[in-house]
């Protein structure tokens, strides 16, 4: 015997149904989408991407791109970005001021933050400062021979790392965390500045002795070592450009190279990501963290 359905049962099911339907559907009829990630930025000039055109006007003193490696994430994936990185920053840069007039890097963090990227630690102890100008002015005398650098600081640039810029990455993104607990947090590695041995076409571009380039790419080692470690430590994605950015040194030819050499370069700030350095920073690390 068929069930008698009431025409009040019938319409309450109808007004039930459109209004799911014009809760799923945007204004013009599309599906709605989820909503946006909230998504901070954190960083030094890596990450800030200093040299790359165009520059961001709202800050000069961070020197920051609008083509860096967080736009380039933020434009793929339509994300919410809130962009503090800065040029020169180091660890302490996360929880005091750089400069007058600029917060403290964490300070743009919330319990709403869902993704954090950052690169960070190569300035601290001056590391890449000071071994590129050392290095490159100790190999200028040699014109090029033996490994004037390495002989002269030995594991300084090691020993730094190790006992200063670890602890000082792990207290940095241990304050991440406090911050902004419910956000997955990346923490990128530094692509090659150096090729594994030395190239005598690259003398002029990169003064750097023969034998003083694996030791700067050893340095270069110990630190994304480094970063890695604290990254692991404090449960944040460490990714690691050690085989993707291989090939692509100061030393390669433009177009190729995502690194900008020391000497004769495109960027403003040498011995930096280029615009293609930055691209190919924000797709691994895309890759990795699975975004579209």
């Amino acid at each position: 015997m068929q069930k008698h359905v009431s025409r009040r049962n019938v319409m309450a099911t109808s007004f039930a149904l459109a209004g799911a339907l014009a809760l799923s559907l945007t204004a013009d009829g599309s599906a709605q989408a989820s909503d946006p990630l909230q998504y901070v930025a954190l960083g030094d000039s890596y990450s800030a991407g200093s040299g790359v055109l165009p520059v961001d006007t709202s800050n000069l003193l961070c020197l920051r791109s609008t083509a860096n490696y967080p736009h380039v994430i933020a434009d793929r994936t339509g994300a919410r970005l809130k962009d503090v990185t800065c040029g020169a920053a180091q660890t302490k840069d996360f929880t005091s001021s750089q400069y007058l007039g600029v917060a403290p890097q964490v300070n743009a963090l919330t319990a709403d933050t869902d993704l954090v990227t950052l690169t960070i630690g190569g300035n601290d102890n001056g590391t890449f400062i000071n071994a590129i100008t050392s290095c490159g002015s100790a190999g200028l005398l040699t014109a090029g021979k033996g490994s004037p650098c390495k002989d002269k600081y030995g594991s300084k640039f090691a020993d730094e790392i190790r006992n200063n810029t670890y602890p000082a990455l792990k207290n940095a993104l241990n304050a991440v965390r406090a911050k902004a607990p419910n956000a997955r947090v990346a923490v990128l590695g530094y692509p090659w500045i150096t090729p594994e041995k030395a190239d005598p076409s690259c003398y002029l571009k990169l003064p750097i002795a023969s034998g003083d380039v694996p030791y700067l790419r050893d340095v270069q080692t110990h630190l994304n070592a480094a970063v890695e470690r604290a990254s692991e430590e404090t449960g944040a994605t460490f990714v690691d450009f050690a085989e993707v950015s291989d090939g692509h040194d100061a030393c390669t030819p433009l177009g190729t190279r995502w690194i900008e050499p020391l000497l004769f370069g495109t960027s403003l700030v040498p011995v930096h990501p280029n615009a293609l350095g930055e691209r190919r920073m924000a797709e691994h690390t895309m890759e990795v963290l699975g975004l579209k």
